[in-house]
């Protein structure tokens, strides 16, 4: 059994790395406690995220990027490497934990949804709505108003992938966007192989970074399918070097269906976390 949790790409406050190294730790022991109880590793990353979306110091759920009129606008995907399954929402208003609507998806005959048509669904899957003025937090606030004041838009995602004791591998991705980004913009994270790929039994990615040249490079699919001859830091960074050809930064964590896994960024940080049955860690670095 094998999670790996990461809480996006971008440079991290000093005085908040120790409260983001702890958030992914906790979501990696939420996940982990999935795994051992004999939950599968869908159901491990969706955990694991969902208390990521609820942490309101991640840019993903509660505490999510703020468009340009200033509301947000949150994408999120799953994905089954046993059967490729897929789901995913972009640009959902109203929904405090976009990953879950993004497993219902999965469950449709549809593979994604969009804002009203999205929440819609919700409703009819028994998702509440909530008042998108709860989702935004004092400090979301503050980056979006500090973004138009001085132009600098920043972005983070928060994911997950999973090896479970049958062998299925999952990954599972969310975010709010790059703060101030245009009203209906979607990235890299709900587009099945860009920032969301699992594929049994090569391996299981979720991506962030800037969507734009992420999603150009379909760095996740990239990653795993490079797994068939490299080893997982190997695969990870040929990926994010198509990546960064295009003029963009990112990270990935990437994990082989053998249980091998690497976290590799190109940005100036990546907080992660990760457990094995050998031992666990976590890192900003």
């Amino acid at each position: 059994m094998v999670i790996l949790v990461h809480g996006g790409a971008g440079r991290v406050p000093k005085a908040h790395e120790s409260e983001v190294l702890a958030g992914v730790a906790a979501a990696r022991d939420r996940g982990w406690e999935v795994l051992s109880d004999g939950g599968s590793a869908l159901d491990a990353v969706v955990a694991a995220v969902v208390f990521l979306e609820d942490h309101p110091r991640f840019n993903a759920g509660t505490g999510s990027a703020l468009n340009r009129q200033g509301f947000v606008e949150a994408d999120a995907a799953v994905m089954d490497g046993a059967t490729l399954g897929f789901g995913a929402v972009a640009a959902v208003r109203d929904v405090k934990n976009p990953v879950l609507l993004a497993r219902e998806v999965m469950a449709s005959e549809h593979i994604l949804l969009a804002g009203e048509g999205a929440s819609l669904f919700a409703r009819e899957r028994g998702i509440p709505a909530v008042d998108p003025a709860g989702l935004i937090t004092d400090e979301a606030l503050a980056r979006w108003r500090e973004a138009r004041r001085r132009r600098v838009r920043s972005s983070g995602t928060v994911g997950a992938v999973a090896l479970d004791r049958q062998g299925r591998l999952a990954a599972a991705t969310s975010t709010g966007g790059i703060v101030d980004k245009r009203v209906g913009r979607i990235g890299d994270t709900p587009l099945v192989g860009a920032g969301t790929y699992a594929e049994a039994p090569l391996g299981a990615a979720s991506v962030t970074g800037e969507g734009e040249f992420l999603a150009r490079a379909l760095v996740a699919y990239r990653a795993v399918v490079a797994l068939r001859e490299a080893d997982p830091e190997d695969a990870a960074r040929q990926a994010l070097l198509q990546a960064r050809h295009l003029g963009g930064e990112g990270g990935i964590i990437l994990l082989a269906g053998d249980g091998r896994f690497a976290a590799v960024h190109t940005s100036p940080q990546m907080s992660h976390a990760w457990r094995t049955p050998e031992g666990e860690g976590s890192a900003l670095a």
